[in-house]
């Protein structure tokens, strides 16, 4: 049984690449590099199929009739890791059959408990596609563009959030050392009253057993339960997932009843975006005569530093932390100290990322990187192009 282990929070599954994108990979790099930090096999990653988008893109779709919803995202999910093969064994989304049955056993239980409501309300359909416009207000259907929509009533999954306490408090967030973001507190705290959990979609946690018929599983909510159902075929009783502040503002609210299962309790930890295009220079490499580390800045270090800057890695630290990274790989010891390496160990499992800016700290675990096999000794997510062999070629100086 692992005690804290870390998942990438599921990523939505857009028009992009990781090649093309290469900041959509961060969370999954994070997450990698943290528990190859903890000795831990890799975990899924994890992937958010159930949008307005994805429906969209079926529908207007050529052959839509001859590629199932499902059989689409798919094909989605594999193109994101080209040019290379895509880990198969190793994804997992949010509609995957032990997401679903542990999204229905949760949702039975918190209605059960009364967390958890099905109440009849007014509601807005598209009078072209029925979709559900929303509870109130006016504008065109965001799934068909229609403008008319036909008021109407029907049950919804609701949650009542002043009924059961704060939706998000400190004790929410994985990072020892750092100072919690009060505007993530506000923003969930100002919330409505009483959150719908229940959509129309084509594709998703179908809540059919629960008596709501033609509806999904809000997935700000699923993406919850998906990175439980990981973390319990893991073994890991802390799940923490890895969310920038936009996403974590987007989603920590509906996701309040989803964090807690069993013995399970899912926490956030943050980071920042990362500036990719500014990383992304031949000559900046030439420059600071670090070609050879280039691929361990990109896909391994500028993760690290994003989780321990927050608010997002600055375009302007981009040069000093590549510089950074290089002295300390050349000053990496052959052996790393085992008490030093057991303390990094400790802080990493706590959320603790200072020690990703001190020298003699990250000497050490590049040391541990370069000699462990087993977790290090994997496939990674690319989205530089392979300078993997080039760099082996050259020397560190």
């Amino acid at each position: 049984m692992n005690e804290v282990a870390y998942f990438n929070g599921p990523v939505q599954n857009g028009d992009f690449t990781f090649t093309d994108r290469p900041g959509k990979a961060v969370g999954i790099r994070l997450a990698e590099a943290l528990n190859a930090l903890l000795g831990l096999p890799p975990v899924p990653h994890l992937w958010n199929t159930v949008t307005l988008a994805g429906d969209m893109r079926h529908h207007r779709a050529v052959h839509r009739d001859a590629v199932g919803r499902r059989q689409r995202e798919d094909r989605a999910l594999a193109a994101k890791y080209a040019p290379g093969p895509a880990p198969t064994d190793r994804l997992l989304t949010d509609t995957d059959p032990q997401v679903v049955a542990l999204a229905l056993e949760m949702a039975l239980a918190l209605l059960a408990d009364g967390t958890l409501a099905v109440q009849d309300m007014p509601v807005r359909l598209c009078t072209r596609c029925g979709h559900m416009a929303g509870t109130g207000g006016a504008g065109d259907c965001r799934r068909c563009g229609h403008g008319a929509v036909r008021a109407a009533r029907r049950a919804l999954l609701v949650f009542d959030r002043t009924a059961h306490g704060p939706v998000l408090v400190r004790d929410d967030f994985h990072a020892a050392g750092a100072r919690t973001p009060a505007h993530l507190l506000n923003i969930a705290h100002n919330v409505p009253r009483l959150l719908v959990l229940s959509r129309t979609r084509d594709h998703g946690v179908d809540l059919a057993p629960l008596g709501l018929e033609g509806m999904v599983l809000d997935p700000r909510a699923g993406l919850h339960v998906a990175v439980l159902a990981a973390a319990g075929g893991f073994g890991a009783v802390r799940p923490v997932m890895t969310v920038t502040g936009n996403a974590a503002a987007n989603v920590a609210a509906y996701g309040a009843p989803f964090r807690r299962h069993g013995t399970m309790r899912l926490r956030y930890a943050l980071h920042g975006k990362i500036p990719y295009e500014a990383a992304a220079s031949e000559r900046l490499y030439e420059v600071h005569r670090a070609r050879a580390v280039r691929d361990l800045f990109t896909g391994w270090y500028l993760p690290l530093c994003a989780a321990r800057e927050r608010a997002g890695v600055s375009a302007d630290r981009i040069a000093a932390l590549l510089k950074f990274l290089r002295r300390a790989h050349l000053t990496r010891p052959a052996t790393p100290p085992g008490d030093l390496l057991a303390d990094l160990r400790h802080r990493a499992a706590a959320g603790d990322m200072r020690w990703v800016t001190d020298a003699r700290a990250l000497a050490c675990v590049l040391s541990d990187r370069e000699n462990t096999t087993g977790p290090w000794a994997r496939r990674e997510v690319r989205s530089d192009g392979d300078h993997g062999m080039a760099a082996r070629q050259e020397a560190d100086g």
